[in-house]
Order: C-alpha cells, then sequence, then structure tokens
C-alpha cells in the first residue's frame, strides 16, 4: 500500500493505538516536532521513551554525565552495560530501537546557555535535577519564545507545570531564584516518581505539540506518592513577577 497523507505503512501500523484519538493531522503535528530534553536521569528516561515512541519526530538529548550503577534503580533507559557511557549516546541508541523513524542529536555536553542558544526547539523539557541548570534552560526558553515543561522530583513527591513566555511567570520568577548551588548530597528518590512525572512532562508536551486539551499553564501540579494524590494549584501572572524574568 503506497504511502498516504505523509505516514509510511509501518507508522499507520505503529500508532494504529493512537491515531483514532489525535487523526492522521495529529501524527504528523508530533512528527514534525522538535523537542530538547535536558537531563536524562529518571525524568528524561521516562520523557524520552514515551516521546519517541509516540512519534516526536525529532529529540535534543542533553546531558553531561555517564551512567553509574546508583542511577539503574530508576533510569530505566540504562542497564548493567551501559556503565561508564555518556547518557545521551546510550539514549540515543535506545530510543531508536523503539522508533526507528525518530532523529535523534546527542549532545554530551555541560547545559550552558550559549550552547542551548544554538538549537532550535518547539518545546523545552526540564528533566534535570537542580536549580542552577533549570533557570539556564528556562532563560534560554523564554529568550526563543518557546514552551517550557517543568517537572521536579524528591523522595515521593513531585511536581509539573508548563511556562509560556507572555503567559506565564518564568521558572525563575515562580520559584525565586536565590542563587542556590549544586547540591552536595545525592538526591534521594523512590524509583516510581520520576517515571510518573516524567510521564506527566510528556503527556504535557505531547498536548503542546498537538494543540488539545488543556495544559498545566499557570498551574502547578503537586504529586504526593504517600497518600497517594495529586493536588493543583493555580495561580494568575503578577506584573510584580514578570519583572523578574528574564529581558
Amino acid at each position: 500500500m503506497a504511502e498516504e497523507a505523509g505516514l509510511s505503512d509501518f507508522e499507520k501500523e505503529l500508532y494504529s493505538r493512537q491515531l483514532g484519538l489525535i487523526g492522521t493531522e495529529g501524527q504528523l503535528k508530533l512528527k514534525r516536532a522538535r523537542v530538547l530534553v535536558a537531563g536524562l536521569g529518571g525524568l528524561g528516561s521516562a520523557v524520552s521513551i514515551y516521546l519517541a515512541a509516540m512519534g516526536v519526530g525529532s529529540l535534543v538529548l542533553v546531558d553531561r554525565e555517564v551512567v553509574e550503577l546508583s542511577n539503574l534503580q530508576r533510569q530505566v533507559l540504562y542497564n548493567v552495560e551501559d556503565l561508564g557511557k555518556p547518557k545521551p549516546l546510550v539514549a540515543a541508541e535506545k530510543l531508536r530501537r523503539i522508533n526507528p523513524h525518530l532523529r535523534v542529536e546527542a549532545l554530551h555536553t555541560e547545559l550552558s546557555e550559549n550552547a542551548l542558544l544554538k538549537i532550535d526547539a518547539d518545546v523545552y523539557v526540564d528533566a534535570l535535577d537542580n536549580w542552577p541548570a533549570r533557570f539556564t534552560l528556562d532563560k534560554v526558553a523564554w529568550a526563543k519564545g518557546k514552551p517550557l515543561v517543568h517537572g521536579g522530583v524528591r523522595g515521593f513527591y513531585g511536581q509539573v507545570t508548563v511556562i509560556v513566555p507572555g503567559v506565564t511567570p518564568c521558572l525563575r520568577a515562580l520559584f525565586q531564584f536565590t542563587g542556590e548551588t549544586r547540591e552536595e548530597t545525592p538526591l534521594q528518590v523512590f524509583p516510581t516518581t520520576p517515571g510518573i512525572i516524567g510521564l506527566i512532562e510528556a503527556l504535557e508536551t505531547a498536548k503542546i505539540i498537538l494543540g488539545v486539551g488543556s495544559t498545566l499553564t499557570n498551574r502547578l501540579l503537586i504529586y504526593n506518592g504517600l497518600q497517594p494524590s495529586f493536588e493543583i494549584i493555580e495561580f494568575k501572572p503578577d506584573p510584580k513577577m514578570l519583572e523578574k524574568c528574564w529581558s
């Protein structure tokens, strides 16, 4: 059967369980999209696996670390054979096995403003584990006028929100930048927490690309795995908060 409306027969079968929900045009929106995922730990593993599986056409993967044994408890992209290897390179190989149509740019580098400014993406995903790096990503997404999907985890708890320049406060204003440095103590996190939060980040990213549903714009989702419960806090943009955003 000939390729129809931009999807091959292989793709139609691959995405057959979601085409009835988003249609061919929706699938093509995903295929044309380019998403930058910053951080390839527990959050980034979940985010990138599902973005690749759903058919996002191009992923840019950024992380400075190599795979360590302590990662394997929650970072499901990796296994013991990957120890010592750069996370972005390993992730790219694994994700191409999930979806051979995926285009991947793997950057094993420190997250820097100069490097990020050279990369174009439709959506930026914060799958990071420290605030200085998050604010760097926030600054670049804000400068480019692109949405940023933020996720964070600790222990049994997590949070997600969507930052949109001109619509919401930036991440720095929302969480009050204090000049915090990287934490010396390793982050304690139960393995299911980044999986749950990462999947919500992937869903928010997909909704932004597809233009469906309502995203967590001007809303903060808070997850408590011990209850378990989800809470959504709504907030209104404050001009004073916007003054703290990147000029």
